[in-house]
C-alpha cells in the first residue's frame, strides 16, 4: 500500500502527468463548463489522483484558467507556424482565413470553452496575464499583412486590423456554434462536408471583398 501511494504522489514523468490532466480537464470543461465539471472525473480520465491535480494546478478554478491559457496558446502557436510573413499579402490573408475556419471545425472543444467563458462574462479570462501576451502577437500579425498589402496598392488603406480579426472569427464561430438550429431553419445539414466547403468559400470571398481595392479606389 505504501509503495502504491508513493507512486501516485511522485509520478515518474511529472510533465506527462500535467499534460494528461490538462487534456482531460479541457474535455470536461468543454462539455460541462466550470460549474458542471467534476475534479474526480478529470483525475480519473488523466489517470492521476485528485491530490496530484491540486498539487500541479491548485483548485478547480486555477485548473480551468490553465486550460483556457493552454487552449488559446495552442491556436496561436498553430497560427504562428503558418509563417504568413513569407507569403504575399493576398495569399497570407487567405491562409489566415482558411486556418481559422479549419481550426474551429477540427477543435469544437475550443469553441465550447470560448462559449462557456463568454457566458461567464470572461470572469476568469481577465485574470490571466499570459493571455494578453499571447494575443498581442496575434493582433499584430494581421496588422502587418494589411500594411504590406496597402503599400503594394492591393488592399485599401486604413482598415482596422482588430475589426477584421473580429470579423474573421465571427463568420466562422457563429456558423459552427449555431449550425444545429440553423440546419433546421434553412433545411440543410450545415455540418455536411459540402456545406462546410461552401461556407469557407463564402468566408474567403467576404473577407477579400472587404479588403481588396476596387478599380475606382
Amino acid at each position: 500500500m505504501e509503495e502504491k501511494e508513493k507512486s501516485l504522489s511522485k509520478p515518474r514523468n511529472p510533465e506527462a502527468t500535467r499534460r494528461r490532466i490538462l487534456v482531460a480537464a479541457r474535455q470536461e470543461f468543454a462539455r460541462k463548463g466550470l460549474a458542471g465539471a467534476r475534479v474526480d472525473v478529470i483525475a480519473r480520465r488523466a489517470k492521476a489522483n485528485k491530490q496530484m491535480l491540486y498539487h500541479y494546478f491548485g483548485g478547480k478554478e486555477d485548473l480551468y484558467l490553465a486550460v483556457l491559457e493552454a487552449a488559446y496558446g495552442d491556436i496561436r502557436a498553430a497560427e504562428a507556424a503558418l509563417e504568413l510573413e513569407h507569403l504575399d499579402p493576398v495569399a497570407a490573408l487567405r491562409r489566415l482565413v482558411e486556418f481559422t475556419w479549419d481550426y474551429y471545425v477540427k477543435n469544437p472543444d475550443f469553441l465550447a470553452l470560448v462559449n462557456h467563458e463568454n457566458l461567464g462574462k470572461a470572469r476568469h479570462f481577465r485574470k490571466s496575464e499570459r493571455l494578453a501576451e499571447i494575443h498581442g502577437v496575434f493582433r499584430g500579425r494581421l496588422a502587418v499583412i494589411l500594411r504590406r498589402g496597402a503599400r503594394r496598392g492591393i488592399f485599401r488603406k486604413g482598415i482596422d486590423a482588430d475589426q477584421l480579426n473580429l470579423t474573421i472569427a465571427a463568420i466562422g464561430y457563429y456558423y459552427l456554434t449555431n449550425r444545429y438550429t440553423n440546419s433546421i431553419i434553412f433545411g440543410i445539414d450545415l455540418g455536411a462536408p459540402a456545406a462546410l466547403g461552401k461556407r469557407l468559400d463564402f468566408n474567403l470571398q467576404t473577407i477579400l471583398r472587404l479588403v481588396l481595392k476596387t478599380p475606382e479606389q
